[in-house]
């Protein structure tokens, strides 16, 4: 998405030279929200995912074979086949992975399954179409939420095990999770919060049949989903003088690279999931976002390409405001903000007992977010509080709000909580 959108607008600003694509995967650039959602329910062919190319590009597709190096003396990518692309200025728009199971050898178990790309949609797609006695989805953040939702859509047994209090509760907290958790159960899963897969379990065949859980407890399922959220893809530049770790890429305000040393490098810029960057709103102890939502790749991709082009007194700061949708259960979910840097988080408007309900997020006595579950309409009025740093909680007076306004802790978990495989840090947005 972030490739092709900051090629689009190269060509939209008048950049009439050379232009190449580099990208791991064999196809076209395509849409990855869908792949969780109308693509495991059988209502959107794979093919329907591909991205539209809004303008004649005149470029070269590379694709199918990854960057493994840069030489930034050379100006060089060295792609796998070790063929060297030369470059004058480059975009760094690598994205994510999926994290893959930890144990290699059950991770190959006939049945276990991730859902990051086009082939992992359509083998998980085949797996549920076949009915399963039972899916196990291992991790309770949004793509293990969605894929939930999907197997409830298709009467499908489905167990969520998530090793925190709540689903959700990396992005929403536990306080908000809680109501998620509520809605999981009404629609039938099978929810197990404050555990984890102890180890999968194959047959003879080498068929997926069952989990151990840290409870000691056993789970039979023919069909487990790993959804553990994603790895940054910058092994590639680790031998480089650029500043990029296992968080991601660092970038300043105008996407430009930076160096181990904290300096621009005038000609590398970085977008999307890959990039870290400071934003003025979130700027607590030089904190730094890095956001995995399909919004800010398109953004910060145009604003890197518009600067490519520009001298460097008509630059243009990024400073997207995160936000994000999900589908599931009912639920249209979005958001705006950022959620997981708040303190506290309070109930501002509801209605239908909770089925349609705007919560808001605040830090040190500020407002920073807003999450809407079937009321995304009022979302842009929340916008405005959160860019203005507004106080929290709010006073909106609001025909739908509560009579007393309550905040109650976020529930984020805090910092060194351990990841679900390996006991480091886990991977959030810092």
């Amino acid at each position: 998405m972030a490739g092709l959108r900051a090629a689009e607008a190269l060509r939209w600003e008048g950049f009439s030279g050379k232009l190449t694509l580099i990208g791991d995967e064999p196809y076209a650039p395509y849409d990855r929200p869908p792949l969780s959602k109308q693509v495991l329910a059988g209502r959107l062919p794979i093919e329907h995912t591909t991205l539209p190319v809004l303008m004649h590009l005149d470029a070269q597709w590379l694709l199918g074979v990854p960057a493994r190096r840069l030489d930034t003396q050379r100006r060089q990518v060295v792609l796998a086949n070790g063929q060297a692309i030369d470059f004058d200025y480059l975009l760094i728009a690598t994205g994510t992975r999926a994290r893959p199971w930890h144990d290699a050898e059950e991770a190959t178990l006939d049945g276990v399954c991730l859902v990051r790309n086009r082939a992992d949609a359509l083998c998980l797609r085949d797996k549920l179409a076949a009915r399963p006695r039972r899916v196990l989805i291992v991790g309770g953040g949004f793509i293990g939420c969605e894929v939930a939702s999907v197997c409830r859509d298709l009467d499908l047994a489905v167990t969520v095990v998530e090793r925190g209090p709540a689903p959700l509760g990396g992005a929403l907290g536990k306080t908000i999770g809680n109501i998620v958790a509520d809605r999981m159960r009404e629609y039938g899963v099978d929810l197990r919060p404050n555990l984890v897969v102890s180890a999968l379990e194959g047959n003879a065949n080498h068929q997926l049949c069952g989990a151990q859980l840290s409870d000691g407890s056993t789970i039979e399922a023919d069909v487990a989903v790993i959804a553990l959220g994603a790895i940054r893809n910058v092994e590639w530049l680790y031998k480089t003088n650029l500043s990029a770790d296992e968080r991601g890429v660092i970038c300043d305000t105008y996407c430009r690279a930076l160096d181990d040393s904290g300096q621009v490098i005038e000609n590398i810029f970085v977008a999307g999931d890959v990039a870290r960057w400071p934003h003025p709103l979130y700027n607590y102890d030089r904190h730094l976002l890095a956001v995995e939502h399909w919004g800010n790749a398109v953004e910060q991709a145009e604003t890197a390409a518009h600067n490519m082009l520009k001298p460097s007194f008509d630059y243009r700061p990024h400073t997207h405001l995160p936000n994000f949708w999900s589908s599931q259960f009912g639920a249209s979910i979005k958001s705006v903000g950022l959620p997981t840097v708040a303190d506290e988080v309070v109930i501002t408007q509801a209605s239908f007992g909770m089925r349609r309900f705007t919560a808001v997020y605040g830090r040190q006595g500020k407002t920073v977010a807003a999450v809407a579950f079937n009321a995304g309409q009022m979302l842009p009025s929340y916008q405005r509080l959160i860019e203005e740093s507004a106080p929290f909680p709010p006073d909106l007076h609001a025909s739908d709000g509560p009579g007393k306004v309550e905040p109650q802790a976020a529930g984020f978990p805090t910092a060194g909580h351990p990841r679900y495989d390996t006991g480091a840090e886990p991977n959030v947005v810092t």
